[in-house]
């Protein structure tokens, strides 16, 4: 193994340790940091720092000599179940470029039928050669991986060096202490930011209420690298579709006859009619009309957006629609149909845009409108629609200033499933992610509630017990608990409390 800059020199022994996307990361960062870490500096040291840096790129990190398989071997990380569930035999190749490691959400390849299904990938200790990775069982990964290898704070965070000294020999022993995949994740669960605290008061039924009661905003259910894979398999879902490849009422690209009309649109689970049709048919879900069924990526994204309580056990959706919106798109005023139960959710991609709610919505011009209340929706974010958020205040989304895309997951009402309809099986009896940070980072289950009741005594005989001054500070929910008592056809929750849980 030799330098990239000096093939005829081996490579320092501080970098013997570390994996090839490691270094990669490495010399990523710091090329970003040489002008700053180059200033005030001599030429002569300001270059030698510049080549010790460039001597971690792409020369080091593909040499697939740099660290030992038979050592690696025994750090393959086990099949997460979600991806387990979700895939079928594949082979090894990537269609990605080599220098973007996206290993940690899985490579998605097209099956015939229009979904998506992970195939053979490398795991977290960073093999790099594609001929070690096929034909082995152990190498596909969780949500909870993902972007490890491709984001620098929580490769800082997840995966700890430890350095440690051997003095009788004199050399420096670096070790890399991963923690378990359970841990990973309920990390990124508890660093989740949820507002739920939005407010906008409206005469109502004789009454000034709060007309955006129901709405939550969740931020950090996403990571970039994650972001990228789902955009990426939507561009190819929208190419499928204009080649034919989905079903007809799956895939739909009308014509732009105006500004902000003509977006494209993809359903899945169900054909959702926006208006009255050339049959007669009135807006909601037609029944008799076949999509496509949920692509398992997108049933990943479901499971995640329960787990981590951003949707209720009592609401998991089984259908959903891609909106693709070019600039100057837009979605005018409305209220969600009711053949969709309470609460639904929107996940934003590309750009941050506003939306607006209010229950008097002013159309001002194409594509542009006026509301009391205006949310921005950062990349990445889950807006949840519920109670009078859903019901009372409508919504739209002005002319778009650049590229967007979202995904509207919506449950169906029972009655209103197409006849075809079957349930996921995969989606079936998914337990929400437990807040309590113990060592086994448990799942909500009927085993652990006699606990949680148990709690709940503790803090009634607590209150009953403080002074009027300590009261105000005793009280302390289960942050999921604003989901209880909500069943999947329930409008809202009325004796919810607002708050900023979680954030």
């Amino acid at each position: 193994m030799t330098d990239g800059n000096n093939r005829d020199e081996p490579i320092d022994p501080f970098l013997v340790g570390y994996q090839p996307s490691e270094l990669r990361i490495a010399s990523e960062f710091l090329t970003t940091w040489l002008p700053f870490l180059t200033r005030d500096l001599c030429h002569g040291c300001a270059t030698a720092l510049a080549d010790r840096v460039r001597s971690l790129g792409p020369e080091v990190s593909g040499d697939s000599k740099m660290s030992n398989p038979d050592e690696n071997s025994s750090g393959l990380t086990p099949k997460s179940k979600e991806l387990q569930e979700a895939s079928d035999n594949g082979d090894g190749d990537d269609d990605y470029d080599d220098n973007y490691d996206m290993n940690s959400l899985g490579s998605w390849k097209e099956g015939t039928d229009g979904v998506s299904e992970p195939y053979q990938e490398v795991s977290t200790s960073g093999l790099a050669s594609k001929s070690s990775s096929v034909g082995t069982s152990n190498t596909r990964m969780s949500w909870a991986d993902m972007a490890q290898e491709d984001e620098l704070e929580e490769e800082e965070e997840l995966n700890k060096r430890l350095v440690s000294v051997n003095a009788s020999a004199g050399d420096l022993r670096i070790t890399k202490s991963t923690l378990p995949r359970e841990q990973r994740e309920h990390i990124r669960f508890m660093s989740v930011k949820r507002k739920k605290d939005f407010e906008s008061l409206e005469r109502f039924k004789g009454k000034y209420v709060n007309v955006v009661e129901g709405l939550e905003l969740h931020t950090g259910i996403f990571s970039a690298a994650e972001q990228k894979r789902i955009v990426d398999y939507i561009y190819d879902l929208e190419k499928k579709g204009r080649n034919g490849e989905l079903k007809a009422r799956t895939f739909t690209a009308p014509r732009k006859w105006m500004k902000g009309k003509g977006r494209v649109t993809i359903q899945f689970g169900c054909c959702y009619n926006y208006a009255v049709d050339k049959n007669g048919n009135p807006p909601g879900i037609l029944q008799d009309e076949m999509v496509d069924p949920l692509p398992s990526l997108f049933k990943v994204i479901i499971r995640r957006l329960v787990r981590w309580h951003v949707l209720p056990q009592t609401c998991i959706p089984d259908s959903c629609i891609v909106n693709i919106y070019e600039e100057g798109d837009c979605i005018p005023p409305h209220i969600d149909n009711h053949d969709f139960v309470r609460p639904f959710c929107t996940v934003s991609f590309l750009s941050e845009c506003n939306i607006l709610f209010g229950t008097n919505l002013k159309i001002i011009d194409a594509g542009e409108f006026e509301g009391p209340l205006k949310i921005p929706l950062p990349v990445g974010s889950v807006l949840v629609l519920n109670g009078r958020g859903a019901d009372v205040a409508k919504h739209c989304v002005p002319a778009v200033p650049t590229k967007r895309i979202s995904i509207t997951f919506r449950r169906m009402d029972e009655s209103k499933r197409p006849v075809w309809y079957a349930p996921e099986p995969d989606l079936q009896e998914i337990q929400p992610l437990s807040y309590e940070e113990d060592n086994g980072y448990r799942s909500h289950s009927p085993r652990s509630e006699p606990r949680t009741r148990r709690q709940s005594t503790r803090r009634v005989d607590n209150l009953k017990t403080s002074g009027p001054s300590e009261r105000s500070y005793s009280r302390s929910e289960p942050r999921d608990s604003t989901w209880r008592g909500r069943g999947s056809g329930s409008r809202w929750n009325r004796g919810r409390g607002r708050g900023n849980l979680g954030s």
